[in-house]
Protein backbone atom coordinates (compact mmCIF):
# COMPACT_ATOMS: atom_id res chain seq x y z
CA UNK A 1 0.00 0.00 0.00
CA UNK A 2 1.09 3.39 0.45
CA UNK A 3 2.63 3.68 -0.14
CA UNK A 4 3.85 1.99 -0.73
CA UNK A 5 4.04 -1.14 -1.06
CA UNK A 6 4.84 -1.62 -5.68
CA UNK A 7 5.63 1.84 -5.25
CA UNK A 8 9.29 2.24 -4.97
CA UNK A 9 9.64 5.70 -5.55
CA UNK A 10 7.53 4.96 -6.69
CA UNK A 11 9.60 1.80 -6.06
CA UNK A 12 9.33 -0.69 -8.65
CA UNK A 13 7.48 0.32 -11.97
CA UNK A 14 9.28 3.06 -13.67
CA UNK A 15 10.11 3.09 -17.23
CA UNK A 16 10.23 4.25 -20.43
CA UNK A 17 7.92 6.55 -21.90
CA UNK A 18 5.58 5.35 -24.02
CA UNK A 19 6.30 6.49 -27.61
CA UNK A 20 3.49 7.04 -30.37
CA UNK A 21 6.25 5.58 -33.31
CA UNK A 22 5.85 2.38 -34.54
CA UNK A 23 8.52 0.85 -32.35
CA UNK A 24 8.40 -2.85 -31.65
CA UNK A 25 7.22 -3.07 -27.93
CA UNK A 26 9.37 -4.40 -25.14
CA UNK A 27 7.03 -6.80 -24.25
CA UNK A 28 4.89 -8.80 -26.76
CA UNK A 29 1.94 -10.56 -25.41
CA UNK A 30 -2.02 -11.54 -26.17
CA UNK A 31 -5.05 -11.74 -24.14
CA UNK A 32 -7.73 -9.73 -22.64
CA UNK A 33 -5.46 -7.90 -20.31
CA UNK A 34 -2.45 -7.12 -23.22
CA UNK A 35 -5.31 -6.18 -25.65
CA UNK A 36 -6.61 -3.02 -22.67
CA UNK A 37 -2.60 -2.21 -22.29
CA UNK A 38 -2.34 -1.51 -25.90
CA UNK A 39 -5.27 0.16 -25.95
CA UNK A 40 -4.60 2.57 -23.27
CA UNK A 41 -0.97 3.60 -24.99
CA UNK A 42 -3.10 4.16 -28.02
CA UNK A 43 -5.46 6.53 -26.53
CA UNK A 44 -2.59 8.13 -25.06
CA UNK A 45 -1.93 9.94 -28.68
CA UNK A 46 -5.40 10.68 -28.91
CA UNK A 47 -5.66 12.26 -24.93
CA UNK A 48 -1.91 13.54 -24.25
CA UNK A 49 -3.06 14.17 -20.54
CA UNK A 50 -3.53 10.58 -19.73
CA UNK A 51 -1.09 9.85 -18.24
CA UNK A 52 -1.69 12.60 -15.47
CA UNK A 53 -5.13 11.26 -15.27
CA UNK A 54 -3.78 7.72 -14.29
CA UNK A 55 -1.00 9.20 -12.34
CA UNK A 56 -3.72 11.21 -10.30
CA UNK A 57 -5.76 8.07 -10.46
CA UNK A 58 -2.94 6.25 -8.63
CA UNK A 59 -2.19 8.66 -6.07
CA UNK A 60 -6.08 8.31 -5.24
CA UNK A 61 -5.66 4.88 -5.16
CA UNK A 62 -2.48 4.80 -2.50
CA UNK A 63 -4.28 7.63 -0.48
CA UNK A 64 -7.55 5.73 -0.56
CA UNK A 65 -6.24 2.48 0.60
CA UNK A 66 -4.26 4.14 3.51
CA UNK A 67 -7.06 5.72 4.66
CA UNK A 68 -9.44 2.63 4.44
CA UNK A 69 -7.01 0.63 6.07
CA UNK A 70 -6.69 2.63 9.19
CA UNK A 71 -10.89 3.27 9.40
CA UNK A 72 -11.63 -0.85 8.90
CA UNK A 73 -8.63 -2.17 10.85
CA UNK A 74 -6.94 0.12 13.00
CA UNK A 75 -7.90 -1.48 15.64
CA UNK A 76 -6.35 -4.66 14.75
CA UNK A 77 -2.29 -5.18 14.99
CA UNK A 78 -0.02 -4.18 12.59
CA UNK A 79 0.56 -7.09 11.69
CA UNK A 80 -3.15 -8.28 10.75
CA UNK A 81 -3.88 -4.66 9.29
CA UNK A 82 -0.77 -6.00 6.99
CA UNK A 83 -2.62 -9.58 6.57
CA UNK A 84 -5.77 -8.02 5.57
CA UNK A 85 -4.38 -5.46 2.78
CA UNK A 86 -2.43 -8.56 1.47
CA UNK A 87 -5.26 -11.16 1.95
CA UNK A 88 -7.87 -9.15 -0.35
CA UNK A 89 -5.55 -7.58 -2.86
CA UNK A 90 -4.23 -11.48 -3.86
CA UNK A 91 -7.46 -12.86 -5.42
CA UNK A 92 -7.61 -9.51 -7.99
CA UNK A 93 -3.69 -9.99 -8.53
CA UNK A 94 -3.71 -13.99 -9.15
CA UNK A 95 -6.82 -13.44 -11.42
CA UNK A 96 -5.03 -10.91 -13.57
CA UNK A 97 -1.18 -12.38 -13.76
CA UNK A 98 -2.61 -15.39 -16.68
CA UNK A 99 -3.28 -12.52 -18.83
CA UNK A 100 -0.12 -10.72 -18.55
CA UNK A 101 2.61 -10.97 -20.72
CA UNK A 102 5.94 -13.08 -19.54
CA UNK A 103 9.03 -11.60 -20.41
CA UNK A 104 12.47 -13.45 -20.06
CA UNK A 105 13.48 -13.59 -17.00
CA UNK A 106 17.25 -14.22 -15.73
CA UNK A 107 18.51 -15.16 -12.66
CA UNK A 108 19.45 -11.35 -11.41
CA UNK A 109 16.12 -10.46 -11.60
CA UNK A 110 14.84 -13.57 -9.19
CA UNK A 111 17.84 -12.61 -6.85
CA UNK A 112 16.96 -9.11 -6.85
CA UNK A 113 13.29 -10.97 -5.93
CA UNK A 114 15.02 -13.17 -3.29
CA UNK A 115 16.38 -9.53 -1.66
CA UNK A 116 13.64 -7.06 -1.83
CA UNK A 117 10.52 -9.45 -0.36
CA UNK A 118 11.55 -9.35 3.14
CA UNK A 119 13.13 -6.04 2.87
CA UNK A 120 9.64 -4.88 1.37
CA UNK A 121 7.53 -7.08 3.78
CA UNK A 122 9.68 -5.58 6.85
CA UNK A 123 9.35 -2.03 5.33
CA UNK A 124 5.17 -2.94 5.07
CA UNK A 125 5.06 -3.64 8.81
CA UNK A 126 6.71 -0.26 9.97
CA UNK A 127 4.30 1.33 7.54
CA UNK A 128 1.20 -0.16 9.04
CA UNK A 129 2.06 0.55 12.32
CA UNK A 130 3.12 4.07 11.64
CA UNK A 131 -1.30 4.83 9.93
CA UNK A 132 -1.94 2.88 13.43
CA UNK A 133 -0.38 5.40 15.96
CA UNK A 134 -0.25 7.97 14.14
CA UNK A 135 -2.79 10.57 12.66
CA UNK A 136 -2.35 9.93 8.76
CA UNK A 137 -1.67 13.85 8.32
CA UNK A 138 1.58 13.19 11.12
CA UNK A 139 2.93 10.00 9.32
CA UNK A 140 2.12 9.87 5.13
CA UNK A 141 3.51 12.74 4.50
CA UNK A 142 7.34 11.72 6.04
CA UNK A 143 7.59 9.51 2.48
CA UNK A 144 8.72 12.46 0.67
CA UNK A 145 12.35 11.93 2.72
CA UNK A 146 12.53 9.12 0.05
CA UNK A 147 14.05 11.06 -2.70
CA UNK A 148 16.13 13.11 0.10
CA UNK A 149 17.42 9.82 1.20
CA UNK A 150 18.50 9.19 -2.50
CA UNK A 151 20.03 12.23 -2.78
CA UNK A 152 22.32 11.42 0.11
CA UNK A 153 22.93 7.79 -0.73
CA UNK A 154 24.56 9.38 -3.94
CA UNK A 155 26.35 11.97 -2.66
CA UNK A 156 27.88 10.01 0.50
CA UNK A 157 28.22 6.71 -2.05
CA UNK A 158 28.90 8.09 -5.46
CA UNK A 159 29.88 11.27 -4.74
CA UNK A 160 26.75 12.95 -7.16
CA UNK A 161 25.69 16.66 -5.95
CA UNK A 162 22.66 17.71 -6.21
CA UNK A 163 21.91 21.29 -8.48
CA UNK A 164 20.24 24.39 -6.68
CA UNK A 165 16.63 22.84 -7.48
CA UNK A 166 17.57 19.53 -5.65
CA UNK A 167 18.67 21.59 -2.88
CA UNK A 168 16.03 23.74 -2.58
CA UNK A 169 13.92 20.22 -2.55
CA UNK A 170 15.64 18.74 0.13
CA UNK A 171 14.64 22.18 1.63
CA UNK A 172 10.68 21.93 1.42
CA UNK A 173 11.01 18.72 2.45
CA UNK A 174 12.62 19.87 5.92
CA UNK A 175 10.61 22.53 5.91
CA UNK A 176 7.09 20.83 5.73
CA UNK A 177 8.25 18.27 7.88
CA UNK A 178 8.43 21.49 10.73
CA UNK A 179 5.26 23.02 9.72
CA UNK A 180 3.86 19.62 10.09
CA UNK A 181 4.06 20.07 13.69
CA UNK A 182 3.68 24.10 13.86
CA UNK A 183 1.83 23.89 16.83
CA UNK A 184 4.64 23.05 19.18
CA UNK A 185 6.91 25.96 17.88
CA UNK A 186 5.34 27.51 21.83
CA UNK A 187 7.59 25.30 23.62
CA UNK A 188 11.23 26.52 21.34
CA UNK A 189 11.63 27.54 17.85
CA UNK A 190 13.37 23.34 17.41
CA UNK A 191 10.38 21.86 19.21
CA UNK A 192 8.73 21.32 15.89
CA UNK A 193 11.86 18.98 14.84
CA UNK A 194 11.87 17.24 18.50
CA UNK A 195 8.21 16.29 17.95
CA UNK A 196 8.92 14.55 15.08
CA UNK A 197 10.49 11.76 17.26
CA UNK A 198 7.94 11.61 19.96
CA UNK A 199 5.04 11.38 17.25
CA UNK A 200 5.99 7.07 16.31
CA UNK A 201 3.94 7.59 12.76
CA UNK A 202 6.66 10.65 11.75
CA UNK A 203 10.32 8.63 12.57
CA UNK A 204 8.61 5.28 11.70
CA UNK A 205 7.71 6.36 8.34
CA UNK A 206 10.77 8.40 8.48
CA UNK A 207 12.64 4.39 8.95
CA UNK A 208 10.27 3.41 5.99
CA UNK A 209 11.78 6.41 3.65
CA UNK A 210 15.24 5.04 4.18
CA UNK A 211 14.29 1.91 3.39
CA UNK A 212 12.33 2.82 0.20
CA UNK A 213 15.20 4.87 -0.78
CA UNK A 214 17.00 1.55 -1.49
CA UNK A 215 14.43 -0.44 -2.43
CA UNK A 216 14.00 1.70 -5.29
CA UNK A 217 17.43 0.78 -7.09
CA UNK A 218 16.74 -2.70 -6.32
CA UNK A 219 12.95 -2.08 -7.87
CA UNK A 220 14.46 -0.38 -11.26
CA UNK A 221 16.79 -3.11 -11.67
CA UNK A 222 14.38 -5.97 -11.43
CA UNK A 223 12.27 -3.93 -14.23
CA UNK A 224 15.48 -3.69 -16.21
CA UNK A 225 15.87 -7.54 -16.25
CA UNK A 226 11.49 -8.03 -16.95
CA UNK A 227 8.77 -5.20 -17.40
CA UNK A 228 6.94 -2.66 -15.72
CA UNK A 229 3.70 -4.51 -16.09
CA UNK A 230 4.53 -8.37 -15.52
CA UNK A 231 6.91 -6.76 -12.48
CA UNK A 232 3.96 -4.88 -10.75
CA UNK A 233 1.68 -7.51 -10.65
CA UNK A 234 4.12 -10.22 -10.42
CA UNK A 235 6.17 -8.82 -6.74
CA UNK A 236 2.92 -7.59 -5.76
CA UNK A 237 1.35 -10.88 -5.73
CA UNK A 238 4.59 -12.44 -4.22
CA UNK A 239 4.70 -9.81 -1.54
CA UNK A 240 1.67 -10.67 -0.48
CA UNK A 241 1.99 -14.58 -0.56
CA UNK A 242 5.20 -13.68 1.57
CA UNK A 243 3.33 -11.72 4.15
CA UNK A 244 0.34 -14.26 4.30
CA UNK A 245 2.96 -17.16 5.60
CA UNK A 246 5.18 -15.08 6.94
CA UNK A 247 3.48 -12.69 9.68
CA UNK A 248 1.08 -15.64 10.99
CA UNK A 249 4.26 -17.04 12.39
CA UNK A 250 5.67 -14.15 14.16
CA UNK A 251 2.18 -13.47 15.74
CA UNK A 252 -1.54 -14.75 16.56
CA UNK A 253 -3.31 -13.41 13.44
CA UNK A 254 -7.86 -13.42 14.11
CA UNK A 255 -8.49 -15.22 10.94
CA UNK A 256 -12.08 -15.50 11.60
CA UNK A 257 -12.65 -11.75 12.54
CA UNK A 258 -10.91 -10.72 9.58
CA UNK A 259 -12.27 -13.17 7.08
CA UNK A 260 -15.88 -12.04 8.33
CA UNK A 261 -15.08 -8.62 7.12
CA UNK A 262 -15.38 -8.79 3.45
CA UNK A 263 -16.97 -5.76 2.15
CA UNK A 264 -14.52 -4.05 4.10
CA UNK A 265 -11.22 -6.14 3.23
CA UNK A 266 -12.18 -6.14 -0.50
CA UNK A 267 -12.44 -2.62 -0.64
CA UNK A 268 -9.13 -2.19 0.39
CA UNK A 269 -7.64 -5.03 -1.61
CA UNK A 270 -9.15 -3.19 -4.62
CA UNK A 271 -7.44 -0.15 -3.62
CA UNK A 272 -4.25 -1.82 -3.99
CA UNK A 273 -5.15 -3.73 -7.13
CA UNK A 274 -6.00 -0.47 -9.00
CA UNK A 275 -2.96 1.11 -7.91
CA UNK A 276 -0.78 -1.31 -9.53
CA UNK A 277 -2.86 -1.12 -12.63
CA UNK A 278 -2.71 2.93 -12.94
CA UNK A 279 0.57 2.88 -11.87
CA UNK A 280 2.04 0.22 -14.48
CA UNK A 281 -0.25 2.07 -17.27
CA UNK A 282 0.62 5.67 -16.32
CA UNK A 283 4.69 4.75 -16.07
CA UNK A 284 4.45 2.96 -19.90
CA UNK A 285 3.25 6.54 -21.24
CA UNK A 286 5.87 9.23 -20.04
CA UNK A 287 9.02 9.76 -18.10
CA UNK A 288 8.95 8.41 -14.71
CA UNK A 289 9.93 11.04 -12.72
CA UNK A 290 6.70 12.90 -14.45
CA UNK A 291 4.86 10.39 -13.42
CA UNK A 292 5.83 9.70 -9.99
CA UNK A 293 5.76 13.59 -9.18
CA UNK A 294 1.63 13.54 -10.05
CA UNK A 295 1.50 10.80 -7.70
CA UNK A 296 3.08 12.02 -4.78
CA UNK A 297 0.02 14.47 -4.64
CA UNK A 298 -1.04 11.13 -2.57
CA UNK A 299 0.36 13.18 0.62
CA UNK A 300 -2.04 15.87 0.04
CA UNK A 301 -5.04 13.30 -0.44
CA UNK A 302 -4.05 11.55 3.11
CA UNK A 303 -4.27 14.77 4.72
CA UNK A 304 -7.61 15.50 3.34
CA UNK A 305 -8.74 11.91 4.15
CA UNK A 306 -7.47 11.89 7.99
CA UNK A 307 -9.53 15.51 8.00
CA UNK A 308 -12.24 13.92 6.58
CA UNK A 309 -12.70 10.21 8.27
CA UNK A 310 -10.75 10.97 11.75
CA UNK A 311 -11.28 15.01 11.92
CA UNK A 312 -7.82 14.86 12.54
CA UNK A 313 -6.72 18.85 13.92
CA UNK A 314 -4.28 21.57 13.44
CA UNK A 315 -5.31 20.37 9.63
CA UNK A 316 -4.49 23.68 8.60
CA UNK A 317 -0.49 23.57 9.27
CA UNK A 318 -0.34 20.05 8.29
CA UNK A 319 -1.85 20.90 4.74
CA UNK A 320 0.40 23.63 4.40
CA UNK A 321 3.41 21.44 5.71
CA UNK A 322 2.47 18.57 3.29
CA UNK A 323 2.01 20.93 0.19
CA UNK A 324 5.45 22.25 0.56
CA UNK A 325 7.00 18.36 1.01
CA UNK A 326 5.27 17.48 -2.05
CA UNK A 327 7.07 20.63 -3.90
CA UNK A 328 10.16 19.61 -2.96
CA UNK A 329 9.33 15.46 -4.19
CA UNK A 330 8.22 17.44 -7.80
CA UNK A 331 11.71 19.78 -7.42
CA UNK A 332 13.75 16.62 -6.22
CA UNK A 333 12.08 14.35 -8.65
CA UNK A 334 11.35 16.65 -11.71
CA UNK A 335 13.60 19.31 -11.69
CA UNK A 336 16.58 18.19 -9.17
Amino acid sequence: MGGDKGEGEDKYLQYQPYSPSPQPSPIKGEGVFWTFYETINYKCEVIPLLWFTLSLATALSVATGDALTKKFFGRFSPYEMAVAASMYSLPFLLLSIPFIPIPELDGVFWWIVCILIPLDTFAFYLYMKAIKLSPLSLSIPFLSFTPVFMIGTGFFILGEIPNSLGLLGIGLVVTGSYVLHANEVRYGYLAPFRAIFREPGSWLMLIVSLLYSFLAVLGKKAIQHSSPLFFGFFFLAAFDLATLLVFPLLTRIQWGTLLRMPAKGVSVGLMLYLHVIFHSLAISMVKAVYMISVKRMSILFSVIYGWLLFKEAEIGSRMLGAFLMFLGVVCITLLG
